[in-house]
């Protein structure tokens, strides 16, 4: 299984922002560090918002904050929150199955096993968990850890 784009930046979002916990940041500056689209990071911070894992702040001092604290998101809950399907093999869907094997073969038992312990894997894990060698990702996101201050506007 590949994850998809979207949620792939979700969960680079919500590291940052869990990384980034004393303010306010705004998508301008999480597309310029992470390196990626200003306009999709914005669908995806709207997708995070709606979900209620992330709080948005309009204005001219405005950006993204968690809305819940990193040690109560669970990881696998936010993956199934964002992909459509999960599925690893076709038989696995809520249609109808055109596999002539669907239903005589282990293989759909075998991919759901391995699909369910994928998800329990990341059950046990939260957005804090992700983010603790906080100081080795405060330095990739170019923050100034001896000051722990913020350093985008001499990065940007």
């Amino acid at each position: 299984m590949r994850l998809t784009f979207h949620t792939d930046f979700a969960l680079r979002l919500l590291m940052s922002l869990a990384v980034i916990e004393e303010r306010l940041v705004t998508i301008e500056e999480l597309a310029t560090r992470h390196g990626l689209s200003r306009n999709h990071l914005m669908k995806v911070a709207q997708t995070l918002v709606s979900l209620g894992y992330v709080t948005g702040v309009r204005g001219r001092s405005g950006g993204l904050k968690l809305a819940k604290p990193a040690s109560t998101i669970r990881m696998g809950e936010v993956v199934r929150a964002l992909e459509d399907d999960t599925r690893l093999v076709e038989c696995l869907g809520n249609g109808p199955a055109t596999c002539i094997l669907s239903g005589a073969c282990m293989l759909t038992r075998s991919m759901n096993r391995a699909m369910e312990a994928f998800f329990a894997s990341l059950d046990e894990v939260t957005l804090a968990d992700m983010v603790a060698p906080r100081v080795a990702l405060r330095q990739r996101l170019g923050i100034d850890v001896r000051n722990d201050r913020r350093d985008f506007a001499a990065t940007a």
